[in-house]
Formats: structure tokens, sequence, C-alpha cells
């Protein structure tokens, strides 16, 4: 518990005692750090418990308000003020300034993760692209969402497997193959036509050229099945080359070919079939989902014999049930909603509860240039792929700006701003103000300025330290919201927030005061405070931090 969790609980244990307020009463109402740069004259922690219980207590809330001011005693704070209808203020001692100050420079990153008592087992499956073709833009989103959220999960101490499903199975991977086949035997000089339906990236007719090339007229009496596995390979191969180059590694690629080769998909349906939500028509196997707030039933098994992807879901959405995770998370295109009602469907039939699954959902991805939107189109190969995305901005810079905004919010990918060396870039400023840390520090060698291991911090911080360190002191709770709301936006842009109230710091305050070792000590440390925080930021959404500029 810091110090300001402290605070929180010596006054919520006060309005329990005094007020006679339950727990749950309390916990509905708002305690929190005052962080907004323009409302600093309304003090440093901000309440609205007056307003909250002035009904059940039959009180006016600015009567209310007073009481608690005049009862509510606590060596840290100054005083107390009554806002508007009824709002707290709490105005805090240098004391508490200093004490916060040493916590965060004693615990460094530890100060903004507690261990949990009881760390739960999270799955978090994102991007699972069909390995059919390069990756879109699409997918640097749904990346940097699960990649970022994982890491997130991780420094809050769970125990986090990060998962990539293969769509290996069924009518895209046959396509695949046929696509393929086509183009090796145009390559060896046959005159065949590409279907309309099939795939047209240029990608396979750099593979063709490639297989042609190891296995010539071979290739001629090979099976299908020889075309489909040799495409799927080279292009999972592809897949985890960009999204190395692009910072994400999975702990595990699942195969959903490997449900069905080892018997998964049937004894999944076997075991919805004991449910008695399912039911035959017409020579097929339908499971009743509707029941579950579903807008229609699905196949599960085609009259044909064949098996649909829903059957494959039920049997993949067992399967990482039965491998002990207290929490699924998915990271979904926009155009899945009716997928997350399914799951939902899937997992209430048989049993499980609902709250283990979450969904998120991301909305599509623009990418600019020359201030008109660049089209896309996969089906004929005429799209801005991921990996040129990355190569062309860096990891970096892809990574932040498709992290830069809410999931559920359209995204414009501006490839002009992202190549800005300027303070326009959002990355730019951030890393600027990273090394402008690093340069403060460089200067204080230079001028044989030793900063000391630990400090007291004992001088008075300024109106905009007392900001910078409140501000640092958010990020954990604002860490844990990410684990719990999943808005991984938030990280992002926390950091440009924290970097604009240093550049401001650094063009505002002398740091080195050659008459006054005590307060060049003391910056000096705020500044490594400061360094620290965007260290863990940078960490966090895996951004590398950058040394010089």
């Amino acid at each position: 518990m810091n110090q300001f969790e402290q605070i929180k609980s010596d006054f919520f244990a006060f309005l329990q005692q005094h007020l006679n307020i339950t727990i749950s009463v309390i916990a509905t109402s708002q305690f929190d750090l005052n962080i907004d740069e323009d409302k600093q004259a309304f003090g440093d922690i901000n309440a609205n418990i007056a307003m909250i219980c002035a009904k059940e207590l039959k009180q006016n809330p600015r009567t209310l308000a007073q009481d608690i001011i005049n009862n509510f005693k606590h060596p840290f704070v100054n005083k107390i003020e009554v806002a508007g209808p009824g709002f707290l203020n709490f105005f805090m001692t240098p004391a508490w300034f200093q004490a916060l100050a040493l916590e965060v420079a004693a615990k460094k990153e530890s100060y903004f993760s507690d261990k949990p008592t009881h760390p739960k087992k999270i799955n978090v499956e994102f991007v699972s692209a069909n390995p059919t073709g390069p990756m879109h833009v699409g997918h640097g989103r749904n990346g940097i969402l699960g990649d970022v959220l994982s890491n997130v999960l991780t420094f809050l101490h769970y125990d986090v497997t990060k998962e990539f499903y293969i769509n290996d199975a069924g009518a895209q991977i046959t396509k695949l193959g046929n696509s393929f086949k086509i183009r090796c035997l145009q390559n060896l000089g046959h005159d065949i036509q590409l279907p309309e339906e099939a795939y047209h990236g240029e990608n396979l007719i750099d593979l063709a050229r490639t297989c042609v090339a190891q296995f010539g007229k071979n290739l001629e009496q090979e099976p299908d099945n020889f075309f489909q596995m040799y495409a799927k390979q080279h292009m999972l191969a592809e897949l985890k080359t960009t999204l190395e180059n692009y910072g994400i590694l999975f702990d595990i690629w699942f195969s959903e070919k490997s449900l069905h080769d080892h018997g998964k998909v049937e004894a999944a349906l076997e075991r919805l079939n004991k449910t008695g939500h399912t039911y035959h028509l017409e020579g097929a196997l339908w499971f009743r989902s509707t029941t579950f707030g579903d807008d229609k039933d699905r196949v599960l098994k085609k009259a044909n014999g064949e098996l649909t992807y829903v059957a494959a879901d039920v049997a993949y959405l067992i399967d990482k049930l039965e491998r002990g995770f207290d929490e699924l998370v998915m990271v979904l295109g926009h155009d899945h909603h009716s997928y997350k009602v399914r799951l939902n469907a899937i997992m209430q039939a048989l049993g499980y509860d609902v709250k283990k699954l979450n969904v998120i959902l991301y909305q599509l991805v623009h990418i600019m240039k020359d201030g008109a939107p660049v089209k896309m189109s996969k089906r004929s190969g005429n799209m801005v792929t991921l990996s040129e995305v990355v190569e062309e901005v860096g990891k970096n810079v892809a990574r932040f700006f498709f992290l830069n905004r809410k999931a559920d919010a359209e995204l414009q990918f501006d490839l002009d701003l992202a190549l800005k060396q300027s303070n326009e870039n959002p990355v730019f400023y951030i890393q600027y103000a990273y090394v402008r840390t690093l340069s403060i520090q460089r200067k204080a060698s230079e001028e044989n300025i030793i900063i000391n291991a630990t400090c007291e911090f004992n001088q008075e911080f300024t109106d905009l330290e007392k900001l910078i360190l409140k501000k640092i002191c958010s990020l954990k709770s604002m860490i844990c919201n990410i684990g719990n709301n999943h808005q991984i936006h938030l990280l992002a842009y926390y950091t440009h927030e924290l970097a604009g109230l240093f550049h401001r710091y650094y063009n505002m305050q002398r740091v080195i005061d050659a008459n006054n070792q005590e307060i060049t000590q003391q910056r000096l440390h705020v500044i490594g405070l400061v360094q620290q925080t965007l260290r863990t930021c940078l960490f966090l959404m895996g951004v590398t931090p950058m040394e010089k500029m």
C-alpha cells in the first residue's frame, strides 16, 4: 500500500466509523489524485463521497461535506475544502510529497504493481491471422492490443500465455493450396488462369518461383495436399518473421488442424450433444445457440458430414478451459461481434462461467499518406502490409501509432506524421523527453556532480514537481485499471502526458545550481523518477528507449 492508497484507506475507515456507511457504498465513490494540469487550484486529491452518501443519510451534500472536514484529521492532510455541490478537495502537506517521492525512489518499477494473493492464469489470443498471405495493418492493431495487454498483465504478476490460433483447416487452406498450385504450374509453362475467387497476391508468385527451383517438373505429380502444406508452412514462417520484427513473440502457436487430427472436434460435439442443446435438421447437426442470445442457430456439421468452423470453435474453447486458464482474452475485429455472442452461447451450454471470457473488439485502420487514404484489398494483393509499415516507420513508431487510439474507434495511421522528427510526432516527443533526462545526468557528470545514491527530498517541491510526482503515482492505478478493463490505449496517452510535463519542467526549471548542492541533488532525483517511469511505460508498450537523438 503506497502513500496515496494509505490516505484513501484511512479516509474510508473514517467514513465507516463516523458516518456508519458500509464499505460497499463508500467503494462506489471517487477518491482520485488530481493530475489535471488546469485544475491544480482544486487540491491534490478530489472526493465525491458527500454527494454519494447525502441521499442515504438524508443530508445536504455540502453540509455533509463540511461535517467530514470538521472531523477528519490526518497528519498528511494540510486542509480540505468544499467545492461546488459537495466535492471535497484535499490539499496535502509537503511531508506527504516527500514521503511519496521517497517511496517511488526506493521501490522503483515495483512501485507500480503489487503481487496478487491469488494470481490468475490468463490466456490472451490475438492476431490469429489466416496463413494465406501477408498480414495487413488491421493485424498490426490487433497485435499491439494483445501484446501490450499481455505485457501489462505480466507486469501485474499474472501467469500470462500469448497464443496464436492457426486457421489451418477448412476452405481457406484448400483455396490457398489451389491458388499456389496454379502459380507453380504457371511458372512451369502451363497455360492456366487463376480463378476470380483465388488468392491473387504477388507473394504466391514469388513462392511458386522458389518451389519450382527446388522441385522442378516433379511438382506436376504432387497431390493437392503438398501445395497446401508447402504454402501454409512458408506463409506461417513469413507471419512469424513479420511479428518478430514488430516486437511480438508468442508462447503457443495452436493449430486448428490438430483439433481435427486428434479427434477433439468430434469429442467436443459429443459433449455438446449431451447437454441437449443440439438438434438435427435436413441431415445437418445444429447448435441451438438462440437459447443463449444468438441471433440464429449455428450449423455444427453439414449434411455431407463436413464440420464447420463453429464445431472447431467448440473444441478450441474446451481445450483452452481444460488447460486451466482462469480468464480467456481474445482480440478480434469489430465485424466479429456475433462471434463473441456465439462463444458465450457455447460456454453457457457447456456450463462454463461466461465471465471467464473477455473479447476486445477493435475498429478499422486507415493508412493515410499525403492527406489521402491508401486503399487496401487483400484479395487482389493491392494492400498495405504490416511488414511494409514496420519497414517504413520502424518498430517503435509502428507500435505506438497502432496503440494510440481507443480500440473501438477507427484509427488513422498517418505515415507522414510517423516519419516526422519533430514534437508533432508523439513517439519523437516521448523519446526526446527520455533522452533529455539522460542528457541532464550526463551534464551533471561532466560538471563533476556525483548523483547521490539516495535523496531525502527535504527541499520544498515546486508546484510543477508536485504535479509530476502525482502523475507518476497515478500510473499504478492506471496499470491496474488496464488489467481489469483492457483500455490499453490509456498507456500511450499517459506516457505522452508525462513527457509533456517533463518538457515543461525542463524548459522552466534550472536543474543544476552550482550554488545549491541540495536542490541540485533533489532535482536530479526528480528527473531520475521521471526517467524511471518513462522507461517502465516504454517497456510495457514494447518500445525501445533511445539513448541519444
